[in-house]
Formats: C-alpha cells, sequence, structure tokens
C-alpha cells in the first residue's frame, strides 16, 4: 500500500480525492492532509509517506483592478509555497510528488467566435499574475524531478461536481432560473471531479511521472450544458439562436460586457489526443455527471 500525503486541508479536490480513494482503492492508496496554514507542517515527517499530493493555493476570482499586496500574496501561495513543499518531499525521501498546474498557464479562452486549441506544442503564455503564479510553480517543480523523486504535473481545465465553486455553480444557477439562453456553438474543455480522482489515483498507483492532460471524453457547449442542468433540475428553458444577436453585439463593447462573453461563451480546448493515456479514467460522461452534480 502507497500512503499519500495530501497538502491542503478543506480543498474541494483534496477533500474528494480522499473520499474516492478510500472507497476504490483504500487497499492500494492511504490518505492522510495536513494544513498548510499556520506553518506547522514544516514540521511535519514527509519521510514515511510515499507521495506528496499538492493541492494547496489560492484559486482565481477576480484578477482586474487588484493591488500588488494581492498579486505577492499569489506567488507566495503558489509558487514559492509549492515549490518549498516539493523540496521538503524530495529531502524527506519521497519517491513522488503529484502537483496541481491549471490549463490558465496557456491564457485565456478565445474570444467569442474564435477557436483555441491547445496541442502538445503549444507553449504556456499566462495572461494574468494568476496563472503566471501557476506556471512559475509548475516550472519550479518538474526541476526538482529526478529518477528518485517523480513529478507528476496535471494539467487540468475547469473541473467541476457536486459542491464545486467557480464557474460552473454560477452557471447551474442561471440555468435553474433563466426563462431563456442563447445557443451558442463554443466549445470548452472540462474534467467531472470523478474523472480526476480516477486519474489521480491511476498516476499514483503506476508511478507514472510527466505532464498530464486530463480531460471529460467530451467538449462542452455552454448551451448545452445549460439545457442539461436545466432538464436535471426540471426547469423549462428555451435555447434559441434568436437571442445570438445579442451576445455578438455584447463581445464587441470593451471593458466588462466583451469579457463576461468570452467568460461565458469563449473556445478553449485540448487536443483530445493529450489526454488519452495507457489507463481508463473517464468512468463517467457528461450527461451523467451533470446527473450527479446537480441530484
Amino acid at each position: 500500500m502507497k500512503k499519500v500525503l495530501i497538502t491542503g486541508a478543506n480543498s474541494y479536490i483534496g477533500t474528494c480525492f480522499e473520499r474516492y480513494a478510500d472507497e476504490h482503492y483504500g487497499s492500494e492508496l492511504s490518505t492522510t492532509t495536513v494544513d498548510m496554514i499556520d506553518g506547522s507542517w514544516r514540521e511535519k515527517d514527509f519521510s514515511s509517506f510515499d507521495i506528496v499530493y499538492h493541492v494547496a493555493g489560492i484559486a482565481h476570482n477576480h484578477v482586474g483592478n487588484v493591488s500588488e499586496e494581492v498579486k505577492s500574496k499569489y506567488y507566495a501561495i503558489n509558487t514559492d509555497l509549492a515549490i518549498e513543499t516539493a523540496k521538503k518531499a524530495k529531502k524527506s525521501g519521497v519517491g513522488q510528488f503529484v502537483f496541481m498546474s491549471s490549463a490558465i498557464i496557456y491564457g485565456d479562452s478565445a474570444s467569442y467566435g474564435k477557436r483555441k486549441v491547445i496541442t502538445g506544442d503549444t507553449e504556456p503564455s499566462p495572461s494574468n499574475f494568476y496563472g503566471d503564479s501557476k506556471w512559475q510553480a509548475d516550472k519550479g517543480i518538474r526541476e526538482l524531478g529526478e529518477k528518485s523523486f517523480l513529478v507528476t504535473t496535471i494539467r487540468p481545465p475547469m473541473i467541476y461536481g457536486k459542491g464545486s465553486r467557480g464557474n460552473y455553480p454560477t452557471l447551474a444557477r442561471m440555468a435553474g432560473k433563466l426563462p431563456f439562453f442563447p445557443d451558442i456553438k463554443n466549445e470548452r474543455s472540462m474534467l467531472y471531479i470523478e474523472n480526476l480522482c480516477e486519474f489521480l489515483c491511476q498516476v499514483m498507483i503506476r508511478g507514472e511521472d510527466g505532464i498530464f492532460f486530463p480531460q471529460n471524453t467530451e467538449y462542452v457547449s455552454t448551451s448545452e450544458m445549460v439545457k442539461m442542468v436545466a432538464k436535471v433540475k426540471g426547469h423549462r428553458i428555451l435555447v434559441s439562436r434568436v437571442w445570438n444577436w445579442a451576445v455578438a453585439l455584447a463581445a464587441h463593447i470593451p471593458g466588462k460586457p466583451a469579457e463576461l462573453v468570452k467568460k461565458a461563451f469563449g473556445n478553449l480546448v485540448y487536443d483530445q489526443s493529450m489526454s488519452r493515456y495507457g489507463f481508463q479514467y473517464r468512468m463517467i460522461d457528461l450527461e451523467e455527471s451533470i446527473e450527479r452534480t446537480e441530484g
């Protein structure tokens, strides 16, 4: 059995992974969580663990006009703390370090009407301090990798599931209340939380290192997702191209309107070939994932 230390208490992903691993792989993975907030983790003995799974960090919210002090906090936690944790793990003789990077290191989604496909040749190009804080950690931790210290870097797209935070629950609330919604044919890569947890269990049990791009089997259209969520909620919503003109108009208004359109209807996908590996992890399809999330 491999012993896994999860660095970051009460995180959505860390908590879901711990529960999933205990339920599905309890005979192969044993999990322990350590709080990273007060600094006491520095006194914890890492040497008894085979794997450190680092999930501690600050998620992005509003990245517009923020102070330099706030930006510094992102780098202190997302970059410096992550690298310090990896160094401690390596020094302690831990065999594998699993780091949650993000698709955000490739910049924002493409504007309305344009397509953005990330391939194996796409170079990271963060568009804000949050993305850069994750990118600096991504680079710094991978530099520590060697045969005796495997570094597993995961760059997931938007993660969603029951109890998740961020953009998905906002969209789900809208789907349960709005009478109508535009029918925009955009594409997004997304990752259901249980598919991520299965992926994590597999790379840990197998001792896989390198850079990984897990995602759902299907790309997601915002409008199609709204219809799915509304159906599960029992809410009647009319999704039609009749209102697409309003979205197109807002996309050309500089400032907040254009940014909101990009956030809701922009395009950003990983090439699917990047997400196929020698093991199965995409256990739940899109429709079932929505049912499980909203049920």
